[in-house]
């Protein structure tokens, strides 16, 4: 008589458990958000291609070869040759050529001009391979609550850096042989911030895919992440000055500066702090050392990420920021070998995208 009920409590047990043991696994992620996220990481892409060729561009001096901004009618090439008589005749009025590259011949011109074609050609198709999208998802209302503004401001934020692309090149066209390092830092600041704002609202529906209707899958921005974030946003504003004033050519040798740790010229504090956004050698200087100071924030970061257990999140950091610090000594000794200061470039932008999905990490984990 008491085996029925105990077969009865065993079942009743048995589905208890199989139901606990569902409901502890991950939830299938949502495939409604997978065209979004791979929209996004794609467009993230193009972006970073953007800061290389932008790079490529910057160590070419090939920025100041077209001298109009036509959003539209600039996507068509010279196709002629008298249009290409045109479009070098107009820069032969620059500064740049008529200082430095006087004597060019129209084959070295086309070479430069090539660059900051692809560079804002590239600009146009982020520019579509975003905005397109974006308005078929809305139409078809596949954009989840709450991020439509987000994804609207990071279109603004695309044609923004459009404009500002554009104000860094007539810093050049006037006055300058070269465009201001001001204006070229803020053009590649804006690049990089688009960057990790695409990689973190990614990150954001992944979680949110998995999570259904919470809007706490959304990360935040710990205080912790903040100094991190930071720390290397200091380490990214002198490598843009370090390019945009050519300071990587000021010292061939590491670890002292030409024989000397601190910079010759600069013998005190209040010389340093008047000079410290003009001075290729101070640049340089803190440049070189503040790198350390983000390795450590890093590292920490890494340690973070990987207590919240995600592993791979934790290696791309240390894999990014040691593969960086390897690339900017070898730039560096070799006297600015052109190819390891394009990797040098690309390389800061992904330990930006690393950095990014470890500040997200620690801000799911908080939240």
């Amino acid at each position: 008589m008491l085996i029925a009920p105990a077969k009865c409590l065993c079942r009743a047990r048995a589905r208890g458990i199989a139901r606990a043991m569902a409901f502890a696994r991950p939830a299938s992620p949502n495939p409604a958000f997978r065209p979004l996220i791979l929209w996004l990481r794609f467009v993230a892409a193009l972006v970073f291609a953007m800061v290389v060729v932008g790079g490529i561009t910057r160590l070419t001096e090939s920025g100041l070869s077209i001298t109009e901004w036509k959003p539209i009618t600039g996507a068509i090439p010279p196709l002629t040759e008298s249009q290409w008589l045109t479009e070098f005749a107009k820069y032969q009025q620059t500064p740049e050529y008529q200082q430095i590259n006087r004597g060019m011949d129209l084959a070295a011109f086309k070479f430069i001009f090539f660059w900051e074609y692809i560079h804002r050609l590239l600009g146009r198709v982020i520019g579509l391979a975003f905005a397109l999208p974006l308005a078929w998802f809305w139409w078809k209302r596949q954009i989840p609550s709450g991020y439509g503004p987000r994804l609207v401001a990071l279109l603004l934020l695309g044609g923004l850096q459009g404009a500002v692309g554009w104000w860094m090149v007539t810093s050049g066209l006037a006055q300058r042989t070269d465009v201001s390092h001001l204006r070229l830092a803020t053009h590649l600041l804006v690049a990089l911030f688009i960057i990790a704002g695409l990689i973190w609202t990614a990150l954001d529906l992944q979680a949110l895919s998995r999570n259904p209707g919470r809007t706490s899958a959304r990360a935040r921005l710990t205080g912790f992440g903040a100094l991190v974030a930071a720390i290397l946003f200091v380490q990214l504003l002198f490598g843009a000055f370090t390019a945009g004033l050519d300071a990587g050519y000021v010292s061939s040798t590491w670890p002292l500066m030409n024989d000397h740790f601190f910079p010759e010229g600069v013998t005190w504090l209040g010389s340093a702090i008047a000079t410290i956004g003009n001075d290729p050698f101070l640049i340089h200087f803190i440049h070189r050392w503040w790198a350390w100071l983000v390795v450590i924030a890093l590292v920490m970061l890494a340690r973070k990420v990987k207590q919240a257990g995600e592993r791979r999140a934790a290696v791309m950091i240390h894999a990014a920021v040691g593969t960086q610090i390897l690339l900017g000594i070898a730039t560096v000794v070799t006297g600015m070998n052109f190819w390891l200061a394009v990797l040098h470039q690309a390389v800061g932008a992904l330990v930006v995208i690393a950095t990014t999905q470890g500040l997200h990490v620690i801000g799911r984990r908080t939240r």
